[in-house]
């Protein structure tokens, strides 16, 4: 229902655009873009919503790791392709670590995921909120002009490390620029996500997050395939942020991370997903829905009712909705 909600509501907008003016192409290549950019993100979400933890609401965990690994990666020098690569390897690791140790403590609070998921994404971003102002950092390109601690804001221009995916064979069609490197990246893991979950660890992780008492009496060692799960989940949230800092030219620190698992959430539910199911193909349907949705809905809406600016309150309803929509199908999606 909520698929089929936005895909009409999306129509309509697109439709209303186009009669008041505004650029179809440019409001399709814009939606492109966000749907590259954000497209890891909400992929992040599968792995979680498969081993039975529901949508990954710890996803600043994984985004902490892309960050900090990031930090780190300018602190060291690195520029250009060099730096997004390198970090990317860093950002592995560091999820590998933090999703282990996530996984655990999933498996400690079986029943209650969602609910310790948010409070342990709130409360990493505010520790490291503590770790950016005390980190011994000396890189000018980070740092404030004056007094310790990092900015909120680091530009990624000057170390020539933005829209390097974006730009890498782009092309235009009738108007509409195309991010084909994003797009890449984007269905290549896609691809890659799928064919995990066919194989045999990622058959079990289904299995135990479908029906663990079947997966159980078969064997499977549910705690094991759940804290693999949540590691492949972490990876996905510290890849994409990267893929997505690259393409906005900077990434924030602090409160930066704090909210982006509800957007990614959202997304993968519209897609079709509910808090116990989801596929590949929800991420891409849902994520291009919904960015697709906000990136056309938004100005069209500042357009309509000139100086007033309704951006901020619709995203929060439209997404904000879809997720309490969601959560109240949890328990008929368990039966």
């Amino acid at each position: 229902m909520p698929t089929l909600i936005i895909t009409v509501f999306f129509i309509l907008v697109l439709v209303t655009a186009t009669a008041v003016g505004m650029s179809l192409p440019v409001l399709i290549s814009d939606t492109l873009r966000r749907f590259g950019m954000n497209g890891l993100l909400v992929l992040a979400m599968v792995p979680a919503i498969k081993s039975g933890a529901g949508p990954n609401f710890a996803l600043p965990v994984g985004i902490i790791c892309g960050l900090l690994a990031l930090t780190i990666g300018i602190e060291l020098g690195f520029v250009g392709l060099k730096l997004i690569v390198l970090v990317s390897l860093m950002a592995a690791v560091f999820a590998t670590i933090f999703g282990y140790f996530y996984g655990k403590l999933l498996n400690a609070v079986k029943g209650a995921e969602m609910t310790i998921a948010t409070y342990t994404g709130f409360s990493i971003v505010a520790l490291m909120s503590l770790v950016w102002l005390m980190a011994p950092f000396k890189n000018k390109a980070m740092g404030w002009m004056m007094g310790k601690g990092l900015r909120e804001t680091i530009g990624l221009e000057k170390l020539g490390a933005a829209q390097i995916f974006n730009n890498f064979l782009s092309f235009k069609i009738f108007g509409v620029t195309v991010p084909t490197g994003m797009l890449l990246i984007f269905f290549a893991s896609c691809l890659l996500v799928w064919l995990f979950f066919r194989t045999k660890t990622g058959v079990a992780i289904t299995a135990g997050g479908s029906n663990p008492e079947f997966a159980a009496a078969s064997g499977v060692n549910i705690d094991k395939y759940r804290v693999i799960a949540n590691i492949l989940s972490t990876i996905l949230g510290a890849l994409g942020i990267i893929l997505y800092s690259q393409s906005y030219g900077f990434f924030q620190l602090y409160q930066g991370p704090l909210m982006m698992a509800f957007p990614a959430a959202a997304a993968v539910l519209i897609g079709g997903a509910t808090a116990s199911k989801a596929k590949v193909s929800h991420v891409i349907i849902g994520t291009f829905l919904f960015q697709g949705m906000l990136t056309a809905s938004l100005p069209l809406a500042n357009r309509l009712l000139p100086g007033t600016d309704l951006s901020e309150p619709i995203r929060a309803i439209l997404q904000n909705g879809i997720i309490l929509y969601a959560l109240t199908q949890v328990k008929g999606g368990a039966k």
